[in-house]
This record gives C-alpha cells, sequence and structure tokens, in this order.
C-alpha cells in the first residue's frame, strides 16, 4: 500500500464550489482508501491506497457524481512531493516564502522552452517537469506567474501550494 497525497483545485475559493472537509474524508473512504487524513478548506487529502493508475480520475467523477462539479484532482506519491520539496531551489528565506505549482503530467520540451524565456520583475521561476518553483517578490495575490498562466502556456492542469501547506502534508504522510 502506497501513501499518496491528493490536492484539489479550486474549491472553496471564493464562496464557489464549497465542499466540507468532513465530507471530503468521507468520499475517500467511500472509495475504500485508508489512513485519510485532511489538512485545511483548500481540498488537500493524505491517503493510502493498493491501487495506483487512475486515481485523480476515480476521485474527481466520484466528487462530480456526489456533489455536482467537476473539480481538477492531482494526486502524487507522498514521496514525490517530498521530493519536490527537497530540491526546491530557492535559497532557505525564499524557500520558506515560495509556491509550489505542481503539474498533473509533464508538458512538452518546446513549451518547457518557451516558459522558461519569460520574466515578470518581482517574480521568479524554475520549471521542471514535475512543478513550477515561484517566488513572488511582491507577494501571490498581484502575480502574474499565475497558476492559469502556467496551465494556459504549458497545457497540462496544475495547481498551487504554498511550502508551508506541502511541508504539512509530507509530515502527514509519515
Amino acid at each position: 500500500m502506497k501513501t499518496y497525497i491528493a490536492l484539489l483545485r479550486g474549491i472553496n475559493v471564493g464562496g464557489h464550489k464549497k465542499l466540507k472537509m468532513a465530507d471530503l474524508k468521507l468520499l475517500f473512504e467511500d472509495l475504500g482508501f485508508q489512513d485519510v487524513v485532511t489538512y485545511i478548506q483548500s481540498g488537500n487529502v493524505v491517503f493510502s491506497a493498493k491501487e495506483t493508475d487512475g486515481l485523480a480520475e476515480r476521485i474527481s467523477r466520484e466528487i462530480e457524481k456526489r456533489f455536482g462539479w467537476q473539480v481538477p484532482v492531482l494526486v502524487k506519491t507522498a514521496d514525490a512531493v517530498a521530493k519536490i520539496l527537497a530540491e526546491c531551489p530557492f535559497e532557505e528565506t525564499k524557500k520558506a516564502e515560495a509556491y509550489f505549482m505542481l503539474l498533473a503530467t509533464p508538458p512538452k520540451v518546446e513549451l518547457m522552452e518557451s516558459v522558461a524565456e519569460i520574466s515578470y520583475p518581482n517574480e521568479e521561476f524554475v520549471l521542471i517537469s514535475e512543478c513550477v518553483y515561484i517566488y513572488f517578490g511582491n507577494g501571490y495575490g498581484n502575480a502574474k506567474l499565475n497558476n492559469n498562466f502556467f496551465e494556459k502556456k504549458l497545457k497540462v492542469a496544475a495547481t498551487t501550494r504554498n511550502y508551508r501547506t506541502l511541508a504539512k502534508l509530507v509530515g502527514l504522510a509519515g
């Protein structure tokens, strides 16, 4: 049995797609997953499962069935998320304030190369096939290099979490 981290995109934001974490936990348990733990209201779930394929699609389908709306779901092994955290290229002070945009699938190399040429003042990013590491000098709220920007440019689904959230999820995964 492997331990996974599921990251739901766009729930409980601005009053849209409201989903209580207790209901989300129950959904995961009803799907047969074990050791289910949710963390904060933005749709973060640590769980264990025997199967390895199709987890994100299965979770997403069940959310749509129960609640009536589609939610992109990214599922990574806890080890993969721990590796992404450990390999953060930013110095420690920036790392603590960094954001990690996890990518559902590796983007095409030519798209990655094209995006690597883009720059905005006070915004730094490092792109790898699994993640975009981002540091915003002026905060996330005014950023040009946001989740929607990278999804459009890289043509992959993504969801963003800050360092503290990912570190906590890795800790919960034990």
